[in-house]
This record gives C-alpha cells, structure tokens and sequence, in this order.
C-alpha cells in the first residue's frame, strides 16, 4: 500500500515562535483578566463575561454600578427590560453570584467602614428589583425546596438549608421598605416601548405579588431552613398577616406620591387582589388609617385605590363604616364633642360616597339589611351615615319607608334578633326625624298610610316583651312628630316613660350634620392606636435601656464619716449553731454554670399598662410568661379600682385573642383563658359583646375562636354564680386580706419577677364547657331515668322507696346549696352574652363561607348557648324573648348538623338547656311555641331512629339525649294537646 502513496513535492518550512496548542484555554483566561483589568464595564456582554468567570469583589462592583447608573438613559442597557441578555444577567447573580457574594455584601464589602462599600448591597438589590429578578429568586428558592423534598435524606447537600435561608434573606431584602412595589413597577414598566408590553409586565408584577406564589413559596423555605434558624427580620413574608400589612403599607406609600392614572389604577388593582390573601380586615383597616384617617391624607385617593370596582366597593365600605363605629361606641351623645365626632365621621363618609351612587346606595341597603345598620356598636354610627342619606330627600325618604315596612313584618318581628330590632328601629327613629324636617307632608302621608297602622299592631300582638315595648315607643314617637298633644297617641304606660324609652324617643329629634373630618382625624393621630381584633402581633422592638444614673456628687471632707475599726473575733466556737442552707435552696443559683444565671429578671407588672407592655413584648420568654401569671389576679384586682380596666379593655382583650404561643410556655391556653375570663367578668357590659363580635368578625384561627367562645361561657357562669373562679378569692384584696399563701405568691412574684401559680389556683382547661354541658344534660336525663326505673321495676305501693323520690330528695339538698341570682344578673347575661351572641349567629349565616358552620365550632358555639341560657335561669323577665331566639336558631341549624355527631351533640345539649330551664312552665312555651314544639319533637324522633347508639361513646350520647328531648316533649304534647290544637290547624 506504501506504493500507491507517493509524494509528489515536499516543503519545509520553518517552525513560528509565537506557536500555540490547538487546545487552549490561556486566551479565554487571558481575556477574562483583560476585562477585570479595565476601570469600568462597557457593554452587557463584558459584565456576562464578568459574572460567568467568578469575578472578584471589585469586579462586581463594577459591574453593578454598570448595570444601575445608565438605566435612566433611553439609550444604555437596562437590565430591568426583559430580553436574552438582561435574563442571563439577572440568572447569573441569583445562582452564582448570591451564594457567593451575599454575606459579604450585608457586611458591606473587603474594605469595612468604607463609605462605597455600604452602597454595594442596594447596587446588587437594584438589579433584581423587578419582575425579571423577583420571579428569578423565587424560581430558584422554589428549585432548592424541592431539591431538598424530593433528595433522599441520604444523600442530601449539608448546606442545602444554609443555602434556602440565604436567598429567603434575599427575598425579604428585594421586597423590603414601604416603596418597594413601586420600585418594581417602575424598574419593569418605564423602559418599555409599548402600552400592551407595560400592561404585560403589570400583570406579571401583579400575579406575582397577590397570588399567593410569594407567601407559598416562603413558608415552605421557612420549613425547611427552620424557623428557628431563620432571623426575624427575614420571616416576614411567609406571614400571612404581616405580608398583608406590607402591601398595605406599600399601597399607602405609593398613593399619596403618585399622579399618573396608571399608578393609581395599579395600586387599585394591587389593592383589590390583596383583599382574597384571606385578611381582609387587617389589609382594608390598615389603608384606611393610614391613607385616610390621617393629617393631609386626601379622601380622593382613597376612594380611587379602594372603591374603584363596584365588586369590592361595597365590602370595603362595611369595613370602613365598622371602623367609623370604632371612634364612636363609647361617647357620650349629649356632649357636644360627640356630635362634632360624629359629623366629622358623617364628613369621612360623604368624601368617599361623593358622586358615586352605587354607594350611596348601598348606604340605603345598609340601614335596612338584617345584617347591616352597624349590629353591635353604639348609635353614632348610625348617626353619621343618616346624615350623608340626608343629603338626598329621596334617599332618606326611601329608608323610613323601607325600615318602617321591615318593622311591622311578621316574619321580622317573630324570627328577627332583638338585637338587630334594636338597631332598625333606632334607624327608624332617627329617618322619621329627617323626613319631618325634610318633607311633614311627606311624613304625614305615610304615618296614615296602612303600613304604619299594621306595624303598630302587629308589634303590640307579639308574644315577646321586647318586640311590644319597641312597637309601643315608635307608635309614640311618630305620633309625636305630626299629631299636636292633644291627639298625640300615648298608651300611658310605665315602659313608655322608662329612661332607656325617652333614650329612643329623643332619636326623632336629633340633626346631625356632614362637618370637617378634621376632629376624628385628630383623634386618630394624637389618641391611643385602634387595636382591632383581626390584626395579628406585630414584632416590636425592644425598649431602650435607660441611661445611667448621673454620678453622685463626692461628698465633702466634712461629711465623710469615720471608719469603723474592724476586730477580728473567732467565732468558732459559735459555728455548731449555724445551720447552712441546703443545697439547691435558691432557685437563683440552681445552675451550675454561673454565667447562665439570670439576675436581671422583669418584675411582675402591678399597672394594666405594664402589662400590656409584657404582653407586647413577644420576643421575651420572661415577659410573656410572666404576663400571662399576673394577667387574672390583676384585671380582677383593679377590675372596680377607677378607669384602668376600662380604658384600656379593647386592647388588652385584643393582645389576649391575638397571642400566640411562641415559647411554649406551660399551661399556656389555661393561662390565656383565665386572662380572657377575667377581663369579661370586670367588665361584663362591654367586653361581652366585643368578645362576641370578636368571635364572628376576627381573622383568627379555630383554637383563637374556641377559646373566645369558652371565655365567654365561662364567664357567664360565674357572673350567674355557679362557678366561683379561684382567681377571684385571690384578688379581693386588699392584700392584707389576701389568704397568707397566696399573698406570699404575689409578692414573691414582684421581687423575683416569676409568679408560679400553686396548685389550688388550677385555671379550668379549655374543655371545661364540654364538662358543664355533660353535667347539664345528666341532670336533664335524671328524672327521666329515674321515672323509667320505676315503671320498670313494679309498682310503687311495694317500694319502700321509689328512684324518683330518692332523686328529688337528693336535688332538693343539692339545691340548697346554691344560691338564687337576681333578675340584674340574669338581665345582664341576657342583653351583653346571649343576645350578641344570636344576632351575629344569623348575620354570619348570610356571608359566601361562614367559618361558624365548622362541625366542631358549631358545636361548642350551640353549647355555650346553652351554657349561657342554663346560667340565665328561670328567673330572667327575658325568658320567653331567650327561649324563642334560640329555638328558632336551633331549627335553622338543624340541617348543618345532620352529618356530624359533634355538632348534633351539641344542638341537643341547647335544647335540653333550653327546655330545663322551661320546665316549670311547659304550659306557657307549648301556648307561645307550639309549632317549634312539635317540629322538634318530629325532628327529635327522626333522629333517634337514625341512629344506632351502640358503640356506648359520642353516638350513644346523641341517642340517649334525642330521647330525652323526644320524652319531654311528648309530656307536654299529651298533657297540653287541646291548647296546641289551635296552632296545629294545618300543620
């Protein structure tokens, strides 16, 4: 084969100096050291070639400044417009350049102290802040949790958490300060070429901040770092709540600088988006305190950002009249600061609503909706937005009509809460005064219409005192406004003439005006903050320490004492009568390492403002415990001692709700419960209902709404005198008073700042309902049992004696043991606990997903009613009125409970309060309920044939108590039966 290769010519030539292997990298690396070399960067493709080639400190900083200072130019690159390179860019810092680089640039660069070094970590957080950057660090956070999920534990990275808690650090620190959003919005818009690029990146931005993609994607970053790992600092935006706040904060910020109708329209948007996030109270109250109800915030803009889309309008409305009736519960109407107060929330009002008539109307809708007119809070509110209506003949006219035809309604007047009663017909009251004012001829006209004649009428043939005594006030009052006296009607009654009916009569006569909103604008700047109950702990910082005392002056050669001489004496000889401490004696000194001993520990707090100071103070173990030790025994002690409970009631009741276990302090929930319990039974008139709105209306969590509704059955209770709470002996001091122990335990406390609760003052646990409502049903299942023991066993002449005497015998001893409560106490716990409780049941019912239709706070919810009803007792005037709100709760729930044992445990437990406490006037309920009691007795006998009852736990009970009920029932049916017949006609 050589043959067949000849060459033809052959060349030599010489060999170059400069020669270089085909396979080199000396040119890349040449180049890459060419580029650090130079004193700035010129083009993207140098600060990729950069980044790629790990630059050192300078070098990036370099390229950062690069890629921040000509982004104002039209011309330079911007590494915030979306493309090939500025993506590459922006890839580069988030995987390479952040783990590298991020510890160094917090701590401001190789040169510590330098005034460019601290300038480093924006230039590096610039560039990221925009859509393109944000969606690159979460996209690559998203990748490391799932790296960490999906990794054998085996074989996983050791510094795999190290690595998500540098870029959760990361996140926080793209989305910190209150400009943020705008930063991003501007960074990712301004370049753009286009209207349709722009509203692109917008909805990238928008979906990115509201859709939940940062929340999910921090809280799973959070697992897996350990949220014990993460700093404080960082945590933030896996918190719902605080999350929610930043955009506020953000919305805020942006809105009182911008001008352009696109900023405006986007913070709407932002705004709008953030109300699905799930805290919507905290979001809406926070915008509206702070864009507002504040000195130079102009209503305009807020009525731009939040009452721009008529499909939130009207939710953002409630909140904000709900928060009006904040600033007014509480005043007193006849001074004249009140009605300025009022007029200036009449102003706040009219501002937002001004030209909008979707609003104004819903205003209308508001006064005479069952759920609306501000159920719960004092009638300023109510006050105030009349008068806007006011404004308009019409408008005004048309809420009379409306309210007055909604009060003579039958339905209304027989299945409405009396609570709600109470608000429309104060709505009434007050529209009747306006169209006197307004229109005589107009009020005329429909005082001597039929519809008038009807509700009258209808309200004085009610079975319920309550509705009688409304129907009778308003019959008097408009007769007042257009009859002269001596036709005027008067039903010379001594109801009519009580303090709280001229209270209602006086309503017709009142004027408010739409005035400045400057005065409650001065109230919420200077005044106490509005703690709401929605709102979440917020992280505060510390106290600062106080500055050290001032040296003490040298005292004077004059006054400076002789010293002592000292002699030594030997006193071994009195050492045998020395006894030494045993070891361990001082619980000071029980460490054995001498550096962990903590000497500085807080005093217990003797001032409810000290304590509330404690109970902020979320980031120290010792204040928080000690806050929740100290909290029983002082609201009770200053529970009657002047204005300091009541004054601050609102806010510490929204500490207690809102706190949260974060040490895992011992006995916790008990010590929690016993703080709520105690605030309660100091200020029963008050806090009772807030507690109760509190339950329906806060953002809290199921325990948070569990231990509110415990709070409040307990402490019924004990306002009824049934369960005398071992705090309460314990604070009826003064303290020389005090049992020797438990004095000792309080002032050990003030000098070792920890007050450890000995074992008689054992709060009740959190499951102390479910044990009264077991024993509140065995005594209604008792005589019945012991009825059936007779009839079983043969007749009574052979019996020496029988089981129903022996069970009489036995209550009759038992009951004297018990004292009687007034007709004031079973009137309190009827109008501040039984009747909030009710009115707010039925409007929680209408919202899209009430949280009270959970099966397990459904049945503690129909427990404490029937707590509550049982701690009433047969004494109250308001029985009938207490009896029939419940039954007809109880009927209309009946249908949520079917599926759950829990729940339909506890519904029996309501009614066999509720007919114990009817017992010894059957004749009386089977006359005004007779329809109820036959349709429960239906009910009752449907399910006890459904169920089997045979496993002896929760389905036995349910058997047992629906047999009960469907027997005492049918007692009254058979023994009644002629009266019911004239209800049962067509039945």
């Amino acid at each position: 084969m050589d043959e067949l290769l000849t060459p033809v010519s052959t060349t030599y030539l010489k060999a170059r100096e400069d020669a270089q292997p085909l396979l080199s990298e000396v040119s890349s690396t040449k180049r890459v050291a060419e580029i650090s070399k130079l004193s700035q960067v010129n083009s993207p493709d140098e600060a990729l070639e950069i980044l790629r080639n790990q630059p050192d400190y300078d070098s990036l900083v370099r390229v950062l400044r690069y890629l921040t200072k000509d982004a104002a130019q039209p011309d330079a690159f911007n590494v915030h417009v979306p493309g090939p390179k500025s993506a590459a860019i922006i890839h580069v810092l988030v995987t390479e350049i952040t783990a590298n680089y991020w510890t160094l640039l917090k701590e401001g660069g190789a040169n510590d102290g330098a005034e460019d070094d601290r300038d480093d970590l924006h230039l590096f957080v610039a560039c990221l802040q925009s859509v393109t950057g944000l969606n690159a660090v979460l996209t690559h956070l998203k990748a490391l949790i799932q790296e960490h999920k999906l990794g054998p534990k085996e074989t996983r990275r050791p510094d795999l958490a190290l690595h998500v808690n540098i870029f959760l650090d990361l996140l926080a620190t793209v989305l910190e300060r209150d400009s943020a959003i705008q930063a991003l919005w501007t960074a990712s818009t301004q370049r753009l070429a286009t209207q349709t690029l722009r509203k692109v990146q917008s909805q990238a931005l928008l979906s990115l901040l509201t859709g939940g993609r940062v929340l999910s994607i921090a809280a799973e970053a959070v697992e897996v770092a350990g949220s014990e790992n993460v700093d404080a600092k960082t945590i933030w935006p896996a918190d719902g709540a605080r999350y929610t706040q930043w955009l506020a904060h953000n919305i805020v910020a942006w809105a009182k600088v911008t001008k352009t109708e696109d900023e405006l329209h986007f913070c709407s948007d932002v705004f709008q988006r953030a109300m699905s996030l799930g805290y919507l109270e905290s979001l809406v109250k926070t915008v509206i305190d702070s864009l507002l109800l504040r000195q130079g915030s102009n209503p305009t803009d807020f009525a731009k950002v939040c009452l721009s889309q008529p499909s939130s309008a009207k939710r953002t409305m409630n909140i904000l009249l709900q928060h009006l009736a904040q600033h007014l519960n509480g005043l007193d109407l006849d001074a004249p600061s009140s009605r300025t107060l009022i007029s200036a929330a009449a102003g706040v009002i009219h501002a937002v609503t001004k030209g909008n008539e979707a609003l104004y109307n819903h205003l209308v809708s508001w006064c005479v909706s069952s759920s609306g007119a501000g159920l719960g809070d004092a009638v300023g509110i109510r006050r105030a937005v009349l008068a806007v209506i006011a404004q308009n003949k019409d408008g005004i006219t048309t809420v009379f009509e409306k309210s007055l035809a909604q009060f003579g309604d039958q339905l209304y007047i027989r299945h409405a809460a009396i609570l709600q009663q109470n608000v429309h017909a104060e709505v009434l009251l007050l529209s009747a005064g306006y169209v006197s004012r307004l229109s005589p001829i107009k009020l005329r006209i429909i005082v001597r219409s039929g519809s008038y004649l009807t509700a009258i009428s209808n309200r004085i043939a009610a079975t319920q005192a309550r509705a009688r005594f409304l129907g009778l006030v308003v019959g008097e009052s408009l007769s007042t406004l257009m009859d002269d006296k001596s036709q005027k009607l008067d039903f010379h009654m001594e109801e009519t003439e009580s303090e709280e009916a001229q209270g209602l009569k006086s309503l017709t006569t009142v004027s408010d005006e739409v005035g400045s909103i400057e005065p409650i604008l001065k109230t919420q700047v200077s005044g106490p903050p509005a703690k709401t109950a929605s709102r979440p702990l917020q992280k505060r910082t510390q106290k600062p320490k106080a500055k050290k005392a001032k040296a003490k002056p040298e005292p004077s050669i004059s006054a400076i004492k002789p010293i002592a001489i000292i002699e030594e004496v030997d006193s071994s000889e009195d050492d045998e009568d020395l006894v030494p401490y045993a070891k361990g004696s001082d619980p000071e000194d029980s460490d054995d390492d001498a550096t962990l001993v903590q000497r500085n520990k807080p005093k217990a707090p003797v001032y409810i403002r000290d304590l509330i100071l404690h109970l902020r103070d979320t980031e120290s173990y010792d204040k928080q415990k000690l806050a929740l030790q100290t909290a029983p025994l002082l609201i009770r002690r200053k529970a009657n001692f002047g204005m300091e409970v009541s004054s601050h009631a609102e806010e510490l009741a929204g500490l207690l709700v809102g706190l949260q276990d974060k040490f895992d302090i011992e006995d916790f929930s008990d010590l929690k419960l016993q703080g709520m319990i105690a605030l309660i039974v100091a200020q029963p008139k008050s806090m009772a209902p807030w507690f109760s709105r509190t339950f329906f209306e806060g953002d809290y969590s199921l325990s948070q709404r569990t231990q509110v509704l415990v709070a409040i059955g307990l402490s019924a209770r004990e306002i009824a005198g049934f369960d005398a709470s071992e705090y309460q002996a314990a604070a009826s001091f003064p303290s020389k008073r005090l049992p020797e122990k438990i004095e000792q335990l309080y002032l050990d406390s003030s000098k070792q700042g920890e007050a450890n609760r000995p074992s008689q003052l054992k709060a009740l646990p959190s499951t102390a309902i479910d044990s009264i409502a077991q024993s509140l049903t065995q005594s209604f299942l008792e005589p019945m049992a012991a009825k059936a023991a007779d009839a079983s066993t043969g007749p009574d002449m052979l019996k020496l004696s029988t089981f129903t005497a022996r069970y009489k015998s036995k209550t009759k001893a038992r009951a004297a043991r018990i004292r009687s409560i007034p007709n004031t106490t079973a009137a309190l716990i009827a109008e501040s606990f039984f009747y909030p409780l009710t009115a707010h049941f039925q409007v929680a019912l209408r919202s899209s997903k009430p949280v009270i239709l959970n099966p397990a706070l459904l049945a503690l919810y129909l427990q404490t009613l029937g707590v509550i009803i049982h701690a009433a007792g047969p004494s109250t005037l308001s029985l009938p009125q207490l009896t029939s709100e419940l039954w007809d709760l109880l009927l209309a729930v009946r249908v949520h409970t079917q599926d759950d044992l829990g729940a339909l445990k506890g519904w029996f437990v309501a009614m066999a309060s509720l007919l114990e406490v009817n017992d010894g006037d059957m004749r009386r309920l089977c006359e005004a309920q007779g329809r109820e009691v036959v349709e429960t007795r239906e009910w009752a006998a449907t399910v006890f044939n459904r169920i089997r009852g045979e496993d002896g736990g929760e389905e036995n009970e349910v058997k047992m108590l629906s047999a009960g009920v469907l027997i005492k029932l049918g007692e009254a049916i058979e023994k009644y039966q002629a009266l019911l017949m004239g209800n049962m006609i067509g039945f």
